[in-house]
């Protein structure tokens, strides 16, 4: 097949926090490129290995068998350097060094403003939302969060099991860094009394704790609550509503565990349509975009416009979860 602006060989990489549907859009960019007739190179370790040109030729066996695998096969890690404008130079140099003239990144909003940098510097960069925190603007879905949401539903079930025998309040931390999606959703799907989210600029301490003497007085034997990260403070929090409630108080701080795991089949699937879409940007001669889901539709935008776009939780999902928990 003909190839628009003769692009010949493009790069992928996946850069910050690993999210479960990486590997399902690397298979894809690899395989969407080959059908093109494009080479293809993997770049480890996110811009820090691209800075150490740590970069290898990938072909369909490569991704063979990775769909399933949770993590990203080419690794990941944070970039400090890619901050300065010496190091942004040095990345694109080494692009050009090995004749890699598209570069499709996998990541979040630190991830994009890299690609940003790259396509101002003369690589045509398409960016890909790979992040479990659902924090991305632009779009309804990033690569990631569903399999994260399920397995801390899953998690925060047996939470509950344990919670109900011993008659305990139990304070369950998400993951999310400032965005508050995983705990709203865990806090809907798991039945929690109490969500707490960055958004909401503070929570009402006093509040929680008058509730959970009123839910005691009805016959209430349990009383769980969801913490987002960006929050925080969960194992001084379980200590202060224990010494106010005379009710025994746990934190459970669920970790990393909601980063791991084989990805769900919507991840994979979403994964795999933005990976083929991605490649044909590329194709298509189109540079410094961002692949997004909207309205049913695999659509792009301009990584300017992606990360000029702020994010807020609908008032309505937050009103509604504070009825379900009545």
């Amino acid at each position: 097949m003909a190839l628009d602006h003769k692009i010949r060989t493009i790069g992928v990489l996946t850069s910050g926090g690993d999210a479960p549907g990486m590997n399902a859009a690397i298979r894809a960019v690899v395989r969407t490129a080959i059908s093109k007739g494009l080479n293809v190179q993997g770049i480890r370790r996110g811009y820090h290995g691209l800075l150490r040109e740590e970069i290898i030729s990938l072909t369909a066996r490569d991704v063979s068998d990775t769909i399933q695998r949770g993590g990203t096969i080419l690794q990941t890690a944070r970039c400090h350097s890619m901050r300065s404008v010496e190091g942004q130079r040095k990345a694109a140099g080494i692009l050009k060094k090995y004749g890699i003239e598209g570069l499709v990144v996998i990541g979040g909003d630190g991830s994009f403003a890299g690609a940003q940098t790259l396509s101002n510097l003369g690589i045509n960069t398409i960016g890909i939302p790979g992040t479990i925190d659902l924090d991305i603007a632009c779009t309804e879905f990033t690569i990631g969060f569903d399999t994260a949401v399920n397995t801390a539903m899953q998690a925060i079930d047996k939470v509950r099991d344990t919670s109900t025998s011993h008659e305990r309040c139990s304070i369950i931390e998400v993951m999310g860094r400032d965005a508050g999606y995983l705990a709203l959703w865990c806090g809907i799907a798991n039945g929690a009394e109490r969500i707490i989210m960055p958004e909401e600029h503070g929570y009402d301490e006093d509040a929680i704790v008058e509730d959970i003497k009123a839910n005691r007085e009805r016959g209430k034997k349990h009383y769980i609550i969801i913490n987002a990260e960006g929050v925080g403070d969960s194992m001084n929090m379980a200590k202060r509503i224990e010494e106010r409630t005379g009710m025994e108080t746990r934190a459970t701080i669920l970790g990393h565990m909601q980063r791991g795991g084989s990805p769900t089949c919507k991840d994979r699937v979403y994964a795999s349509i933005m990976g083929v879409k991605a490649v044909e940007l590329l194709c298509e001669g189109k540079t410094n975009r961002v692949v997004g889901y909207r309205h049913g539709e695999y659509i792009d935008f301009d990584i300017d416009e992606a990360l000029d776009m702020k994010k807020e939780i609908p008032e309505d999902q937050i009103k509604a979860a504070e009825i379900l928990a009545l």
